[in-house]
């Protein structure tokens, strides 16, 4: 998985079927670390060990002040930051504790409509933007967009960084000067030689997590996750959570729903992930794989639909031969001197997440076929200033999913699996590979996921939305989730992918959302909604 989602979204790396054969050395196979080695799913030492820590936290509170310019740069005077104090291990609650960093802006209670109007507060709403690895400082930043005028007035927003984000006791798994490094290779089949360094390069990765955490390295989980929540729950003051998660979030947010389903006032789950413990993740990243595939061919599509704009063919084919193209000259000599395949592939993922990015990618890649790489440089150049921020995201996200389940640990599944799939999907499998290797020579301690699962009246209704052709958070995870949480509701956006769809373009997204945050009110039944029109097609420049 990978990011989140709103302001208009923000990525994971997660789900849809993988069309080929079942994996194999998945927890419960003798390649996998054995479940009967792991640490029990959540247990009496740490429920006692959250009542506890959250007690505190109500007791204590947050004092809120100024933001730190490096945590949220440009914050207007009304968002205040602060900390609130959690365990390390919540099995010792009186242990080591570390400090989460947290966001709010108080709720305006000014209905946008009429001034006149005082709007009654209803608490506080809880945003994590997913990942794992994403903060959510900015998320109080969004009460004065368009669209979310109405929640700002009803609800503090309160956004925070996760265990191991920025300041919040961070994690780091190597030198973020040497993190960024360009131009990379992207091979769609890569030669026996090349997995190989990969596999060297995974083994080092996974050194270099334990050598810089140390022992702490394994309370980096879901399941702490969402226990944090519950002290921040508390230490906001609130008996009962209102919460909004995307993508990954929607992950542990559905674990807090099964873990508290009596703190839980109101939930949105927003692209989710499917919850399924036989997935979390090995298998969730090979489904995501070939969902990418699919949404890569939707994007070369509208490419090849505006070829009177981009002229790289009007058949998806050609449009893919443009980038294979581009592919193989970049290998060849990197634009700008730091952007090679990698870098192209990198830029044109992030197009399987968002439809608003159509239009640039498609227009540099134009471009650069026609003799201009000024337009791909600036797309897809690593930029130096974000070295130590996407080390930090890189480091939390690895730990947590390593942390979370068990992995295969013999590299012959691993190069089984995504050969197999890469046949048929090749855009993001083995990309997606690399970046959960690591979890192939984990040192810490692997947890066994918890089944989530609530049954009828433990939970409030749960509002669940999802992209029909996420490829994300591809669909048949909302459809999981829906099953699991006992009374959620599911809200559909018809054909369309973007990776995230709370607050975004779509009046009827948003009227749901808002219906239910404001009003406590769900659908009868499951809804669908149109999707929003596609992108329009536009040249570089324009």
């Amino acid at each position: 998985m990978k990011a989140a989602a709103l302001y208009p979204a923000a990525g994971s790396l997660l789900l849809t079927t993988l069309a080929a054969a079942p994996a194999g050395g998945t927890p419960g196979t003798p390649h996998a670390v054995p479940v009967a080695h792991a640490p029990a799913a959540p247990g009496a030492a740490e429920l006692r060990g959250t009542a506890m820590a959250a007690a505190r936290a109500r007791a204590a509170g947050i004092d809120f002040g100024p933001c730190p310019a490096a945590e949220v740069p440009g914050t207007p005077a009304g968002v205040r930051c602060g900390t609130v104090s959690v365990p390390l291990d919540y099995s010792h609650p009186d242990g080591r504790q570390i400090k989460l960093t947290v966001s709010r802006a108080r709720a305006t209670q000014k209905d946008p409509h009429n001034s006149k109007r005082k709007v009654p507060r209803q608490g506080a709403l809880v945003f994590n933007p997913g990942g794992p690895g994403a903060t959510g400082m900015y998320f109080p930043l969004i009460g004065t967009v368009p669209g979310w005028e109405r929640i700002a007035a009803g609800y503090d927003l309160v956004g925070y960084a996760p265990r191991g984000v920025g300041r919040s006791a961070p994690l780091s798994c190597e030198d973020p000067a040497g993190f960024l490094k360009a131009p990379t290779e992207a091979p769609v089949h890569p030669s026996e030689a090349y997995k190989r360094e990969r596999v060297e390069r995974a083994r080092a990765y996974a050194r270099g997590c334990a050598q810089r955490s140390g022992s702490r390295l394994r309370h980096y989980t879901s399941l702490n996750n969402a226990r944090d929540l519950d002290v921040l729950r508390a230490a906001l003051g609130e008996d009962r959570l209102t919460f909004m998660g995307a993508s990954y979030g929607t992950y542990f947010g559905a674990l807090y729903a099964a873990m508290f389903p009596s703190h839980v006032r109101r939930m949105v789950l927003d692209a989710a992930v499917d919850p399924d413990p036989e997935k979390i993740w090995y298998r969730s990243n090979l489904e995501q794989s070939a969902a990418f595939e699919d949404r890569w061919a939707d994007f070369r599509d509208w490419i090849a639909r505006h070829d009177d704009v981009y002229r790289l063919g009007a058949t998806s084919a050609r449009v893919q031969r443009g980038y294979d193209t581009a592919r193989e000259r970049l290998a060849a000599k990197a634009a700008g001197g730091t952007v090679g395949p990698g870098q192209l592939h990198n830029a044109f993922l992030t197009a399987g997440y968002y439809e608003d990015y159509w239009p640039s990618r498609a227009a540099a890649l134009s471009a650069y076929l026609r003799g201009d790489p000024e337009p791909l440089v600036r797309l897809a150049a690593p930029r130096p200033e974000t070295a130590a921020e996407a080390e930090n995201a890189s480091a939390v996200y690895t730990a947590v999913e390593c942390n979370d389940a068990a992995w295969p640990t013999d590299w012959a599944v691993w190069d089984r699996d995504n050969t197999r799939l890469a046949r048929v999907a090749p855009f993001e499998t083995w990309d997606n590979a690399w970046t959960n290797l690591p979890c192939a020579f984990w040192p810490a301690p692997r947890q066994q996921p918890l089944d989530v699962r609530t049954g009828p009246g433990e939970l409030p209704p749960v509002l669940i939305l999802a992209a029909e052709r996420d490829a994300a958070a591809p669909y048949q995870g909302a459809l999981s989730m829906n099953r699991r949480l006992a009374g959620s509701v599911l809200v559909t956006e018809r054909d369309a992918g973007t990776h995230g769809i709370a607050g975004g373009p779509n009046a009827c997204v948003n009227g749901h959302l808002h219906a239910y945050l404001l009003e406590g009110r769900v659908p009868a039944r499951h809804a669908s909604c149109a999707p929003r029109r596609p992108p329009a097609a536009r040249p570089e420049g324009a």
